[in-house]
């Protein structure tokens, strides 16, 4: 029987997320009490409703599954597996049911700094880690000669992938592969049916070239929310606003449109020397019973990127995570982290 697998959505059954931890070795090192704290809130709201794994070059707490780890950075979204499962029926010998007959299918790709601009060597060496330590549980994938970031990339669980195409064809990245063959890699790789491309908008201060995390996401029932520009004076204005035009010529696999919610955009945010920094209400994590949302102390804006996302993500908690530390490496909430699906058990 030929293998059947899909890249599932985000808010479909977990097994665990990943944390890969900040240290002083890291370029979190001026501000590593801030961001800490940080993580230990991420921590804490994730453990609480699903197993956690942290990796980290040395130490470990109580309940905590653990793997000791060189890292270079902390961003797991980009250097985790990305897991697809199985759509495989059960296996049934008489009245026994024992789940599906494939193994979740853990792909290894590449990770090189956002097209090199930064140093990825230890980055690239922690999936292949987990697997041999036998922490995840699956079928190993070597796509080590393919550079694609778990950012980057958007799936609906049933087929369909989204993409912005000023990332994946950024220099520096799968040069000299064209657009099509890119596509048609993505397809391969993640048994997709199709990739929406998404070919405007990016955030100010934004190193991935435009990872779709920080801008669009899918959501139950054909929902998608995204990243809303409604200031003319906004740098970012024309470009969002051409990303929004583009949301809504796309149909669904059943060629019906999409429900699209637009998210606030944040109140600029600027570091030490001046520079805008990327916030987003769209990189939020989306764990069992519960969405981690992206705060910035900004109340009403906050509270209003909450609601949206409550709206789309009916029946589970919305928690809010105070992300100004994050945002100042220029990632935030869902750059860090990396869920495992139903099936890729902690051990």
């Amino acid at each position: 029987m030929a293998h059947t697998y899909r890249l599932p959505a985000e808010w479909e059954p977990q097994s665990g997320v990943q944390l890969t931890w900040p240290h002083a070795a890291t370029d979190w090192a001026p501000m590593l009490e801030e961001v800490t704290a940080t993580y230990r809130q991420m921590a804490r709201e994730i453990s609480l409703r699903e197993p956690l794994l942290i990796v980290a070059p040395e130490g470990g707490a109580p309940g905590i599954v653990h793997v000791v780890c060189p890292t270079n950075d902390t961003w797991a979204r980009d250097h985790g597996f990305i897991t697809l499962v199985s759509d495989e029926p059960p296996l049934l010998f008489g009245i026994i049911t024992l789940g599906g007959s494939q193994s979740p299918l853990l792909l290894d790709f590449k990770f090189n700094g956002w097209g090199e601009k930064f140093p990825a060597d230890f980055d690239n060496a922690i999936n292949r880690r987990l697997y041999d330590v036998g922490v995840v549980c699956g079928e190993y994938a070597d796509h080590l000669d393919f550079v694609l970031e778990g950012g980057s990339i958007e799936s609906d669980g049933k087929g369909t992938v989204m993409t912005t195409s000023q990332c994946l064809l950024a220099p520096h990245r799968n040069q000299p592969l064209t657009r099509d063959e890119i596509e048609e890699r993505l397809k391969t790789y993640l048994y997709a049916d199709r990739v929406l491309w998404i070919d405007h908008g990016q955030l100010t201060g934004d190193d991935t070239d435009g990872h779709i995390d920080t801008l669009v996401r899918f959501c139950p029932d054909d929902t998608i929310v995204y990243v809303a520009c409604d200031n003319p004076n906004d740098e970012q204005y024309e470009e969002l606003r051409l990303m929004e035009e583009q949301l809504r010529t796309f149909r669904t696999i059943d060629g019906q449109p999409y429900r699209l919610m637009p998210l606030p955009m944040p109140r600029a945010i600027f570091d030490n020397e001046g520079q805008r920094l990327p916030a987003t209400y769209a990189n939020f994590l989306v764990i069992n019973e519960a969405v981690l949302v992206p705060t910035y102390d900004q109340p009403d804006l906050d509270a209003e990127a909450k609601r949206i996302i409550g709206q789309a993500f009916p029946g589970r908690d919305i928690v809010g995570i105070d992300c100004r530390s994050l945002i100042k490496q220029h990632g935030s909430l869902h750059c860090c982290t990396m869920q495992f699906p139903a099936g890729v058990i902690f051990v």
